[in-house]
C-alpha cells in the first residue's frame, strides 16, 4: 500500500525530477516509509512507500528488471504473489526481494496486460517500457486502489491522488461544472470525471496504454461484473457449503502481512464474520468501533450506536477492542482535513470513517473491512424491489434512475444551478444512469434480471465510490484497509448465486407490484430483514442468530438530528452566508429553501446539506488557495 505519481512529457521535453518530488511530497502521507523516483528523458515515476510486505530495501520502489527494460511504480497488494512467483520461478525468473512487487513487475514482463487477469488483489500501477517507450497504467478489478490522471499542454499527469496532479504547475485548478451536475444528481459519479475539470479517474478493471512511439493511447476495460442467474441451480447446500469455503479462503489470504493487523467490528455480520475468522487464526486480534453520542437523537437515528453489538462480538472472538464516540460538533471539527484528504465529495456522509480510521492507524498498519458484502449478497432490497416488474429496459431506467436522485431532483436541479445552468443544461444525467449499464448485457425477461442489474449497478457506482472513500480516508492515517468480500474467487460465485438465496421476499413483491400498485407497497421499501439470505445462513456458523437476523442498518452518524439541533449554527454559518463560495455558480434562494426544509422538520435533507457543507470546504481548500 503506497503512493504513485508520474509525468510522460508527451512533446519529448525532459522530465523534471524536482517536479516528480512535489508531486510525491503532495501524498506523503501515503507512505510514510519510505520515497524514491525515476526520471529518464521524459519520464518520471515517483513513490511514497507504506512497507506492510518485505519491510526490507528490497521493496524500494519504483522498482526495475534485472535487465532494466521495466520500470514499476506500484500501489496495492497481490494476495495470490507467492503461487506466481512459483509459476514465474518456473519460468526462469529469478528474485531479489520476497515482495508482492517484483513479482508483479516480471509477471507484466512476462504477460504483459494479460497479467491483470492473474492477479487477486488491489493495485494500481504504472510500468514504463524503456525499450518500446510505452507508459502501462492500470487499476484492480473493483477498483479498490484509485488512480487518476490528466494530460494538458502535452504533459501526462498520474497520481494515486489529485493531490499529485495539482502539485505540478501545468495543472491550473478549476471546477468541472457538468461533474458537479452528476455529483448533485446521484451524489457520486458514475463517469470517470471529477471536480477537477479535465482530471480523470481511471475506471476499475480498466488498462491505459501511452506510446510515445506512435503517439497512440488505448484505454481498455480488462473485466466487469456480470450477475446472472443460474439456469439450472444447485442445492442450498451445495451453496451454503462452497460459500463459507470461499469466505474462509478470502479472508486467510488477506491476513499476508509482516506488519500487526487488525479489523473494523461493527454490530452488522459483514464486519463481524471477518473478524470471526481472522481470529481464529490471529488470537486477540485487534478490532476498531465507532459508535455514536444518541443524546439529542430522534426517529430511527436512536438506533445508530452498535457499540453494544460490537462489544458482544469481540467478547466472543476474545479481540483487543477500542472505540471512539462521535458527538454533534465532531464533523465541524474535522471537515478541513476530511475534505482536504477526501479530494471531492462521494457517496454519503463518510467523517466517522475518518475518526475510525484514525483510531484504528495508532495500533494497527493494516485493517480489514467488511465492505462489498452488501452489494454481492443484495443487502439493499428496499431499493432492488423498487424495479423488479418492468415492461422493458427503458421502463426500469425511469423507475431506477427516480431512486438513485439522492440529492436532486431535475427541477431541483435546474433551480439550484441556475447561474451556471446554460453550462451545464446539455447533461442529461439520465443518460449517464442509463450508460452504465451498457457493458451487463443480460437478457430481461424476469424479475430476477432487475434485480442482477440493479446489483450491478450497485457494484460499478455505490460501491466503487465507497471504496474510493475508504482508501482516501483510511491513507490519510498511513492505514491500509483491505475487504476480503473482494477476493476474486469468492466474487465470482457470489454474482452466479440464485436470487431466490438472496433475497426471500421477491415473490410477494412482485406480486403487489402487479396487483396492488400504490402506497401498498412501501413497507417493503423500508428496512427489513429480507437480504443477503444465503451470507446469513453461512454466518450463523460462526454469529450469534441475534446478530445475523438484526435488521440492516449502514455506518452513519445521527446527522438529521444533529443538523436541526446541536449543529444548526454550523448548518446556517455556511447555507446562509451570502459570500460562500458555493453561490458563485448555485443560487442561494433556491439551496437556502431545501435546507430550510430540513431545518423546519418538513423533509430529511441530511445528505444534500453534508453535500453543501463538504462542497463550501472543498471549494475554499483547493480552488481559492
Amino acid at each position: 500500500m503506497c503512493g504513485i505519481a508520474g509525468i510522460l512529457n508527451l512533446n519529448g521535453e525532459p522530465a523534471s525530477p524536482v517536479l516528480i518530488k512535489k508531486m510525491t511530497d503532495a501524498i506523503a502521507h501515503r507512505g510514510p516509509d519510505g520515497e524514491g523516483h525515476f526520471v529518464e528523458n521524459c519520464l518520471a515515476l515517483g513513490h511514497r512507500r507504506l512497507a506492510i510486505i518485505d519491510l526490507s530495501p528490497a521493496g524500494h520502489q519504483p522498482m526495475s528488471t534485472q535487465d532494466g527494460r521495466f520500470i514499476v511504480s506500484y500501489n496495492g497488494e497481490i494476495y495470490n504473489f507467492n503461487e506466481l512467483r512459483i509459476e514465474l520461478e518456473s519460468l526462469g525468473y529469478q528474485f531479489r526481494s520476497r515482495t508482492d512487487t517484483e513479482v508483479l513487475l516480471y509477471a507484466y514482463a512476462k504477460w504483459g496486460d494479460k497479467c491483470l487477469e492473474r492477479f487477486n488483489g488491489m493495485f494500481a500501477f504504472a510500468v514504463w517500457d524503456r525499450q518500446q517507450r510505452e507508459l502501462f497504467l492500470a487499476r484492480d478489478r473493483y477498483g479498490i486502489k484509485p488512480l487518476y490522471y490528466t494530460q494538458v499542454d502535452g504533459k501526462f499527469l498520474f497520481g494515486s491522488e489529485v493531490k499529485a496532479i495539482l502539485a505540478h504547475p501545468a495543472y491550473c485548478k478549476d471546477i468541472d461544472f457538468e461533474a458537479l451536475k452528476e455529483y448533485f444528481t446521484f451524489q457520486n459519479f458514475l463517469t470517470d470525471k471529477t471536480l477537477f475539470k479535465g482530471v480523470k479517474l481511471v475506471p476499475a478493471g480498466t488498462y491505459l496504454k501511452i506510446s510515445l512511439a506512435t503517439q497512440k493511447q488505448v484505454q481498455k476495460q480488462y473485466w466487469d461484473y456480470h450477475f446472472t442467474e443460474p439456469e439450472n441451480p444447485d442445492d442450498e447446500r451445495e451453496y451454503i457449503e462452497e460459500l463459507d469455503r470461499l469466505f474462509h479462503q478470502a479472508v486467510s489470504r488477506q491476513l499476508i502481512s509482516d506488519v500487526e493487523l487488525g479489523a473494523y467490528l461493527s454490530g452488522g455480520i459483514d464486519s463481524g464474520s471477518i473478524t470471526a475468522i481472522a481470529a481464529q487464526q490471529l488470537p486477540y486480534i485487534k478490532s476498531f468501533t465507532c459508535g455514536f453520542d444518541l443524546n439529542s437523537a430522534s426517529g430511527v437515528e436512536v438506533s445508530y450506536d452498535e457499540r453494544e453489538a460490537a462489544e458482544y462480538m469481540s467478547y466472543l472472538f476474545k479481540t483487543e477492542h477500542y472505540e471512539m464516540v462521535l458527538k454533534a460538533g465532531d464533523m465541524e471539527r474535522v471537515m478541513p482535513n476530511l475534505a482536504w484528504h477526501l479530494e471531492e465529495p462521494r457517496v454519503g456522509q463518510s467523517y466517522p470513517n475518518f475518526y475510525v480510521a484514525q483510531l484504528a492507524s495508532k495500533f494497527v498498519k493494516v485493517v480489514l473491512a467488511g465492505t462489498g458484502g452488501d452489494e454481492l449478497f443484495a443487502g439493499y432490497p428496499w431499493r432492488y424491489y423498487r424495479a423488479v416488474v418492468n415492461d422493458d429496459f427503458e421502463h426500469y431506467v425511469d423507475k431506477y434512475y427516480s431512486f438513485w436522485q439522492r440529492l436532486l431532483s431535475p427541477p431541483e436541479i435546474q433551480q439550484v444551478f441556475q447561474p451556471i445552468w446554460s453550462k451545464v443544461a446539455h447533461i442529461s444525467t439520465k443518460d449517464i444512469f442509463s450508460s452504465v449499464f451498457k457493458q451487463h448485457s443480460v437478457e430481461l425477461t424476469r424479475p430476477e434480471d432487475y434485480v442482477n442489474h440493479s446489483l450491478y449497478f450497485e457494484a460499478k457506482t455505490f460501491l466503487h465510490g465507497l471504496l474510493v472513500v475508504e482508501d482516501k480516508l483510511s491513507m490519510a492515517h498511513s492505514l491500509e484497509t483491505r475487504v476480503p468480500f473482494l477476493d476474486n474467487d469468492l466474487v465470482d460465485f457470489a454474482m452466479k448465486i440464485p436470487t431466490r438465496l438472496k433475497l426471500g421476499n421477491l415473490t410477494e413483491v412482485v406480486r403487489l407490484n402487479e396487483n396492488e400498485p400504490g402506497n401498498k407497497t412501501d413497507k417493503y421499501f423500508q428496512r427489513t430483514k429480507d437480504g443477503k439470505l444465503l451470507l446469513r445462513k453461512v454466518m450463523s456458523n460462526y454469529i450469534p442468530n441475534t446478530l445475523t437476523e438484526r435488521v440492516k442498518q449502514g455506518f452513519s452518524a445521527p446527522d438529521a438530528s444533529w443538523f436541526k439541533g446541536e449543529s444548526i449554527d454550523y448548518v446556517r454559518r455556511t447555507t446562509e452566508n451570502n459570500r460562500a463560495n458555493i453561490y458563485k455558480f448555485l443560487d442561494k434562494s433556491a439551496v437556502q429553501k431545501l435546507v430550510d426544509e430540513h431545518l423546519q422538520g418538513k423533509a430529511n435533507r441530511r445528505l444534500l446539506i453534508w453535500s453543501l457543507l463538504n462542497l463550501e470546504q472543498w471549494c475554499h481548500l483547493f480552488l481559492n488557495n
